[in-house]
């Protein structure tokens, strides 16, 4: 019979020649089950080989299912794991396929399975990049008041030049309305330029100038705010790749003797 640790070593751990065959097995059949989604969106594809593709997508989600749940009974805390990044990610990579009974085409969304990838930078034992990516996570943590106030101020400004512009054009330009020229103004803000509304008066094309000019200056502002967050974020501590028995999460230092998240012992 295997025990609970011995299941965690091998669904949790790349150390084992098990368990990393465990990972590289569930590596190929995520990107099989992805392609099978996409496949299945192709019209021409769908009429020929659309019942072998469901077939095939079920296959991978009763397989996916029972691994979930393998993972729920490998940890000591299963609520800890169930809420986690990876925890919600595994959960909503099976939930679309059930969803498709009551919602059809809801199966699309099973392409969310692809974030599953992320777990190969664990299983090839890629330490460094697990570090660079936690300390982009702190950095956002760290920018979003910031870039939540800049957003707000971004959204008023789009608010008040909408309405000018309504006011300058007017529905004989195609300004039909105040929110219709918010979408024009955030549209040429960020650069898109769909160019579905254009002004048409000399007041209107100024001030249509004037938002592009400033569109640029717009875009630099998260990116500053990121950087300066990512350069105070950065450390030089080793990461390692080891789980937690407990709940599962990695990214502790090596010489780490209790998970700092629950306090399990490594």
């Amino acid at each position: 019979m295997i025990t609970r640790a011995r299941l965690h070593e091998i669904i949790f751990e790349a150390d084992t020649p098990l368990g990393k065959a465990f990972d590289v097995v569930l590596l190929i059949a995520i990107m099989l089950s992805v392609t099978a989604v996409c496949l299945e969106s192709v019209v021409s594809i769908r009429q020929h080989h659309g019942v072998a593709l469901r077939i095939t997508e079920w296959t991978f989600t009763i397989l996916f299912t029972v691994e979930y749940v393998l993972r729920l009974a490998s940890v000591r805390r299963p609520l800890r794991y169930a809420v986690s990044f990876f925890g919600l990610v595994d959960l909503l990579s099976i939930l679309p396929t059930y969803l498709s009974m009551l919602l059809p085409g809801a199966q699309s969304l099973l392409v969310i399975r692809a974030l599953r990838f992320l777990r190969i930078f664990r299983v090839l034992k890629l330490a460094h990049f697990i570090s660079e990516a936690r300390t982009l996570k702190v950095a956002l943590a760290h920018s979003g008041r910031k870039i939540i106030v800049f957003l707000g101020t971004v959204l008023t400004i789009s608010l008040i030049i909408g309405a000018l512009m309504y006011m300058i054009e007017g529905p004989g330009n195609g300004f039909t309305s105040v929110p219709e020229s918010i979408y024009w103004t955030i549209v040429t803000m960020t650069t898109v330029g769909y160019g579905d509304i254009a002004p048409k008066t000399v007041l209107g094309k100024f001030l249509a100038s004037f938002v592009m000019i400033m569109g640029y200056g717009i875009i630099a502002v998260p990116t500053g705010i990121v950087s300066v967050e990512m350069a105070s974020a950065m450390k030089n501590q080793p990461i390692s790749t080891q789980a937690c028995p407990g709940c599962s999460r990695d990214g502790h230092m090596y010489d780490a003797k209790f998970c700092k998240f629950c306090g399990t012992k490594l």
